[in-house]
């Protein structure tokens, strides 16, 4: 099932914004990367320390708090790749990239 449907546009734009943040190579990255992955799965990735907020720009943080406010408003569990199945290979790349496996 696809979500993009019920999601305001900029929630899909958050997410490809913050996807290219983790994946480069700035100060920011790892954090990036760490709420995904925490997103995506945070049993076997590693949880969102609500303190990275802290060392991330501000345009950053108003992503992720894009996604937060999206995925408040639904019961249920919605996943990254909800928003379309290229997004499990980018996690899958992601967790290669910044967790030992």
């Amino acid at each position: 099932m696809t979500v993009e449907i019920l999601a305001d546009p900029q929630v899909k734009l958050a997410i490809d914004r913050l996807v290219d943040i983790a994946r480069s190579d700035t100060g920011q990255s790892a954090r990036v990367a760490n709420f995904l992955l925490a997103w995506w799965n945070g049993d076997d990735w590693g949880h969102f320390p609500i303190a990275d907020l802290f060392g991330v720009d501000r345009p950053i943080a108003v992503d992720m708090a894009t996604i937060f406010a999206f995925l408040g408003q639904y019961p249920g569990a919605i996943y990254v790749h909800a928003f379309g199945e290229h997004y499990r290979e980018i996690m899958a790349d992601l967790v290669e990239m910044w967790r030992e496996t």
